[in-house]
């Protein structure tokens, strides 16, 4: 798995191949998308055994902002403790939950939000609609449940 940092550099999974290893690679946050379970659990516990937690371990020791978005549903009593954990810790749990109050009709717009979402936590500016508005028209949407 490769991934990326500054969309300059790529490093492999592999720990210890990355700048993003060290306390001396600075940068203003990271963000773990798609965050599994095992992920969430390896971060709560301090395990550095991939390039992934060894950088949200460096990104927890040096204060700097880390975000992860969870991606499991439903939550195990496991993963609501870790939940409490990083937290505790200082970590954003973002969760992959789009805002429906936007009315949105594609998936494409649901995605959107998500992103926009994340990179707000994270102060990185951009263009997605994320932020409620009571002037834009609801979607004429005539559902029925059996």
């Amino acid at each position: 798995m490769i991934i990326h940092d500054d969309h300059r550099h790529r490093h492999h999974r592999r720990i210890g191949r990355g700048k993003i290893a060290s306390g001396s690679f600075l940068h203003d946050g990271m963000v773990i998308v798609p965050c599994s379970s095992n992920t969430l659990a390896a971060i709560a516990h301090g395990l550095s055994d991939n390039l992934i937690t060894r950088a949200a371990a460096v990104t927890l020791k040096e204060r700097r902002k880390l975000l992860l978005c969870h991606r499991e549903m439903p939550l195990s009593p496991i993963d609501v403790m870790n939940y409490q954990t990083l937290t505790d810790a200082g970590v954003i749990l973002a969760p992959a939950n789009p805002g429906f109050y936007l009315n949105p009709t594609t998936i494409v717009e649901i995605v959107d939000f998500v992103a926009g979402k994340l990179l707000d936590l994270i102060g990185v500016a951009h263009n997605f609609e994320t932020r409620w508005d009571p002037k834009r028209p609801k979607p004429d949407r005539n559902v029925d449940i059996i």
